[in-house]
């Protein structure tokens, strides 16, 4: 059976992976848009946040063996359609992930000064779409909206000591930018309580220990929650006493009574209504917010308005109110609500032989290992129905013979694995000479030149 997967991302590579394994015969080509491989791992994980992205070694694995293929540089839905590739192969999996981000939808959320997360990790991570971002960095305070892990890189980034971000793989433009930032304080915004926030203990304590920059935590917010979380599962339990302790705690203020020159806090049940434009209408300058307050309990509840607002001074804002998948091609079903490809245990729905995994089969939610197990998931289905009949294998598929000379009709020279490596060492080599892991090479062009195309 020839397998054909679209996206080579943690889904991707997860679905492939397994499938190689528990199928002796099968082959597997994962197609991706961009020159090099890995998503997220690559363009989401945070630079200084090395130990998350090993799991490329496990990848590479998968890559070299030789009933695998990669094939880059090549966009499903324009360079060739889903019905082309189900044409050549016998089963098809999606698992392209969620290249676009949820708006806002507030007056002002277009005024220079305004970033979605996507944008701003996509930039200090070196995705090619975003390396033209320019944040402007020149003011004092920033406000992220979201209580996610993401929103807590983001404020980390943009506290660390240069030092620190030096020794990762952190874009030279981004560092550079960075050097020149002039933020101070970051404060990080939710529409709900401290019993709803989304990130782990993890990045909290990180955040916590950020050397050079005190937290900032209002222990009114927190009154009566220890009582609350008594019976909560343990790592909601865990993440809340944190933030207890953290809010109670007195600043250890430095000799000589100097605070720490940078500051990061967390603000709650606040939901924004408006990014207020400067004097010239040229810029964000701050943002006015709805108090709310909580109906229900736990993690269904849901904010609602007071009637009552606040507005906050800060010239950047960062929406990270989450990640959105968009549809690929009009033979797959979608659901834009929902914002994924309806499926049942990763079979898509009304279409035999097309598969999901990942990001666009369960939403933007989850870490790395979440999305093994979906994909394993997945990849069983395929496997079910490769040996229950389901899937007939019996007419052959060309499966990428058939697929290149579509791509070569259309002008498209799609990357390889080995071409991959040559990129890898490119970016490796230019790393050590600044005593970083790699530096990223962020122009596609570029990566097309170093292997000859």
């Amino acid at each position: 059976p020839r397998v054909c997967v679209v996206g080579s991302g943690p889904a991707g590579f997860y679905t492939a992976q397994h499938i190689l394994k528990h199928h002796g015969g099968a082959l597997v080509d994962i197609y991706e848009k961009l020159p090099v491989p890995f998503g997220l791992v690559r363009f989401g994980v945070a630079p200084d946040h090395p130990e998350v992205k090993n799991v490329i070694n496990t990848f590479t694995q998968t890559a070299r063996s030789e009933r695998c293929s990669y094939i880059g540089n090549v966009t499903v839905g324009r360079d060739v359609t889903v019905p082309e590739l189900r044409q050549a192969y016998h089963a098809v999996v999606l698992s392209y992930g969620a290249e676009d981000n949820r708006v806002l939808g507030i007056p002002g959320e277009n005024l220079p000064g305004v970033y979605s997360a996507r944008a701003f990790v996509g930039w200090y991570n070196g995705l090619p779409e975003n390396r033209d971002l320019k944040p402007d960095l020149s003011c004092e305070t920033a406000l992220i909206l979201g209580h996610g892990n993401v929103a807590l890189d983001i404020a980390r980034i943009l506290l660390s000591p240069l030092q620190l971000l030096r020794k990762t793989d952190i874009t030279d433009s981004s560092l550079a930018a960075l050097a020149c930032s002039k933020v101070k304080r970051v404060w990080l915004v939710g529409r709900r309580g401290p019993l709803q926030v989304a990130f782990t203990i993890k990045e909290l304590r990180e955040m916590i220990n950020l050397p050079g920059a005190r937290a900032v935590l209002d222990p009114a917010d927190f009154t009566g929650l220890e009582n609350a979380v008594k019976d909560a599962p343990r790592p909601r339990k865990r993440l809340t006493e944190l933030m207890i302790k953290t809010a109670l705690e007195k600043p250890v203020e430095a000799q000589a009574g100097a605070a720490a020159p940078r500051a990061w806090g967390l603000k709650f049940q606040r939901s924004p209504q408006e990014v207020l434009p400067s004097a010239d209408g040229r810029r964000a300058r701050g943002i006015r917010m709805a108090l709310t307050r909580l109906e229900g309990s736990g993690d269904s509840a849901k904010a609602v308005p007071t009637g009552d607002v606040e507005e906050l001074e800060c010239g950047l804002v960062l929406s990270s109110i989450g990640y959105r998948s968009l549809p690929l091609d009009p033979a797959v079903p979608f659901d834009s609500q929902r914002g994924v490809i309806p499926n049942s245990s990763g079979r898509v729905e009304g279409v035999p032989g097309l598969y999901c995994s990942g990001w666009v089969k369960r939403g933007p939610t989850g870490v790395i290992i979440t999305t093994m197990n979906d994909s394993f998931d997945t990849a069983q289905s395929v496997l079910e129905d490769l040996q229950g009949g389901v899937l007939d294998i019996s007419p052959s598929r060309e499966g990428f013979g058939l697929v290149e000379s579509i791509l070569r009709s259309r002008g498209v020279r799609p990357v390889s694995f080995s071409d991959w490596e040559k990129i890898d060492a490119a970016e490796v080599a230019r790393g050590q000479a600044a005593g970083k892991p790699r530096e990223k090479i962020v122009d596609p062009a570029e990566m097309l030149r170093i292997i000859g195309h």
